[in-house]
Parts: structure tokens; sequence; C-alpha cells
């Protein structure tokens, strides 16, 4: 880990020991792997339960979130056995919808590191997030037509607004999963690495975004999710925060200063 992400207190502070999850909690982030390994980390209604869990204290204490897979898989999915036995009003609870988009609700940025597969509800996962890096290893895709279901945890209109309708549809309605180098090449992941480098290189897109001003960094992302109705008024009454908070004036006057500063000479 890096060094901005120390432990930040006992464990006792936080909710009870989880069991699908391991979690990894520093000064400005908190790094959690999904870690069911006998099924591939599919996700169920445990790890639905302890997610939430993790919700509740970020929502409390907004730092960066990162979610990462373990033993070479990010999520296989949604737990089949689970979603075999779900019915229709299951299907209105929402169960892994209302998760995802509280994730993506998150006051701080949501980094998904993603290695091997990510497919399903896994995938919808990784959407929700603000940023998505993978591993050489990834698999991306959404076969849940194939399994008489549809995507209904946010593919059907994240995954449009990420890589666009023709692709969206490719993945949805025709199985297509991506590898890495597909999935950079339409923006659904914006860094590729090898499976050994992935979590360092999600700390350190951390700690790029942990050296901006919390502030400004949470009042942008919630400005950036604002209706389009909404805009400009939404930019204005952040910035109008912003124009008087004290984190402002100590960072304007430290590049003022250093602006200023004269140049050494090369030798």
């Amino acid at each position: 880990m890096t060094s901005s992400s120390k432990p930040a207190g006992p464990a006792s502070a936080h909710a009870a020991d989880p069991t699908t999850l391991l979690i990894e909690r520093g000064a400005d982030r908190v790094h959690v792997q999904l870690n069911r390994p006998r099924v591939r980390n599919a996700i169920d209604q445990t790890m639905i339960d302890e997610l939430h869990a993790v919700c509740d204290e970020l929502e409390r204490e907004p730092l960066i979130l990162i979610i990462s897979g373990s033993n070479g898989v990010f999520a296989s999915g949604a737990d089949i056995a689970q979603l075999r036995e779900r019915r229709s009003a299951d299907a209105l609870k929402g169960i892994n919808s209302g998760l995802f988009s509280r994730i993506a609700r998150l006051p701080m940025p949501v980094i998904a590191a993603l290695d091997g597969w990510a497919l399903g509800g896994g995938a919808e996962l990784a959407y929700a997030a603000d940023f998505r890096i993978a591993s050489t290893t990834v698999r991306l895709g959404n076969p849940e037509t194939a399994l008489g279901i549809l995507p209904a945890a946010g593919a059907l209109w994240r995954l449009a607004r990420l890589v666009g309708e023709p692709v969206a549809k490719e993945i949805i309605l025709a199985g297509r999963v991506l590898g890495a180098a597909e999935a950079l090449a339409v923006h659904l992941v914006t860094e590729i690495h090898e499976p050994a480098d992935l979590i360092s290189a999600a700390h350190a897109l951390a700690d790029r975004i942990g050296a901006q001003d919390p502030l400004a960094t949470r009042l942008a992302k919630e400005v950036f999710h604002a209706p389009a109705a909404s805009h400009p008024l939404a930019d204005n009454e952040a910035q109008a925060i912003l124009f008087e908070s004290p984190e402002k004036f100590t960072r304007m006057d430290a590049f003022l200063a250093k602006k200023t500063q004269p140049r050494v000479a090369d030798h």
C-alpha cells in the first residue's frame, strides 16, 4: 500500500468483520476486495449487505473507495444459485441495482480495479464506479440474456453512456465479451496493467485524486452527475461554496508564491 493508505484506526471503530470482503482502511481511502474464491467472487446477498455497510461508513466519512477482486477475478456475476430462486417480488426490490446506485452516489470517487472475469453483476458494479482500470486478463460482459434474464442493475442505461449504444447492444443483446484491449479502445477502462501491478496502479490513481482538495472533488462529482436541467445553476452554487473555502485561499496562495519564486539557472 502507499504511504497515504496507512491504517486510520482500529477495526472496532467500523462495522463487524465481513465474511465476503477483505477491507483495508487508510487515511484517505478504503480498499475493498471481493472475496468469495470458491465461486469466483459471485455477488450474493451477504456481499450485498456487507457492501451496504461499507457505504454507510463512506457516507458518514467520505473517502476514496477502491474495489477489486481477489485470486485473479473481479466478480463472475451474481450468485446464480440465489438468482435462480428469486421471483418477481425480488426483482422489484432492486437488490443489486439499489446497492450499485448507492455506490455511484458516494461522495468521493470510486475506483474499480478489474482483474479476470467481470461479468453480469460484477460488470454492473464496475459500471457504477467513477474510474475503471484493468489488468491484461480482464473479460468484461453481460451474459444475462443467455440465462433468461436481463442486466437490471445498471447495464441497460449506464453502459450506453459509457461506450455508446452500438457497443452496449453488442454486449447486452449479442453476448459480446470485451478483453482488455477492446475495453480500452471503447474507453470502458482507462488504464491497462499487468495483474501484479493492478492494485498499485489503483493506489497511484487514488494518490492523484487525494492530492486534490477533498471538498472541491466532492462538489465536482456531485455537480458532474446533476440532472442536465440543473446546469449551470448547480455549477455556480457549488463554486460559490468553494470561493469562500479556506482551502481555496491556502492552495491559491501556495500556487502564487511558487509562481513568483525566482528560477534557479541550470548548470
